[in-house]
């Protein structure tokens, strides 16, 4: 097991030479971490190219081993997160705590990193979700992992997990356990007391049958769907329960920290003028 990435102030200078940037995932197609990324660099002044690529779980080791030395670090999304965690020597707190990694900063080491708790935060923040009580989420992947931390942060003290196998969730109640935040898990067809919050992370944004989605959304507060394209997403298509808010927030925040991690090698340490890079990401997303 990798220990956990301490902060590493002259990781920028080793990697002055390295220019080359990019999100994998399976599929792909539709990220649109270029254009933020691309626009981030422009306002930093940086000469990074940043693309996208489809790489899969059983080809995402030797596809990393394959790369030259140009390359400086990696956003990965779906269904990568989870292998590119192993594939880590190093990583922050968040990635040991979720077993998940979005980000990896390359070099002599390969360190991992989980923005998308940060990211969570910072969407549902703006959207004025500061604290929450009960919540619940939908699907047990390595996104729920980081709602599940995300959550216990602003407050949480019971979550409710609905997954299609929930055999899946257990290594999500070994999460709450650990975060001091109980977590119950069931199908989407149990029945339930109120949340004042639902995230969905369901793989694509997922299509439930309206009559699950019926009872899901007048029990489930505001829902925050981290699908983003199409949007409306089908299940904030029919949720009547509050607002919906989707992951464009999300991908913007974990792209903010992202690009932290590869300018200077943590995600915590603020973008030189970044409230103007976020506004140039914000804009290419619009």
């Amino acid at each position: 097991m990798g220990r956990v990435v301490p902060r590493q102030p002259g990781r920028r200078l080793q990697l002055v030479s390295r220019t080359r940037l990019g999100v994998w995932g399976d599929p792909i197609a539709h990220s649109k971490s270029p254009q933020m990324h691309t626009a981030a660099y422009a306002v930093l002044g940086l000469h990074w190219t940043y693309d996208r690529r489809r790489v899969d779980v059983e080809t995402f080791d030797r596809t990393v081993r394959s790369l030259d030395g140009d390359w400086r670090g990696l956003s990965l999304t779906m269904p990568l997160k989870e292998v590119a965690h192993r594939h880590a020597d190093v990583r922050d707190a968040h990635a040991e705590l979720t077993g998940v990694v979005n980000t990896l900063l390359l070099g002599d080491r390969v360190a991992g990193f989980n923005t998308d708790i940060g990211g969570i935060i910072d969407a549902l923040a703006e959207n004025g979700i500061s604290e929450v009580g009960r919540v619940r989420l939908l699907g047990a992947g390595a996104t729920a992992a980081s709602a599940l931390v995300a959550v216990a942060d602003l407050g949480a003290h019971e979550v409710d997990v609905r997954a299609r196998r929930p055999e899946r969730a257990a290594a999500l109640m070994a999460l709450g356990d650990r975060l001091g935040v109980p977590v119950t898990v069931g199908t989407f067809e149990e029945r339930s007391d109120g949340v004042d919050l639902t995230i969905a992370s369901l793989p694509g944004g997922a299509a439930l049958d309206a009559d699950l989605v019926r009872p899901l959304a007048a029990t489930g507060g505001a829902l925050f769907d981290v699908a983003y394209s199409p949007w409306p997403s089908a299940l904030a298509a029919g949720w009547t329960g509050g607002p919906t808010i989707s992951g464009l927030g999300m991908l913007l925040h974990q792209a903010v920290r992202q690009i932290r991690v590869f300018l200077h090698g943590d995600p915590v340490t603020p973008l030189p003028d970044e409230p103007a890079v976020l506004a140039a990401m914000r804009a290419a997303l619009d």
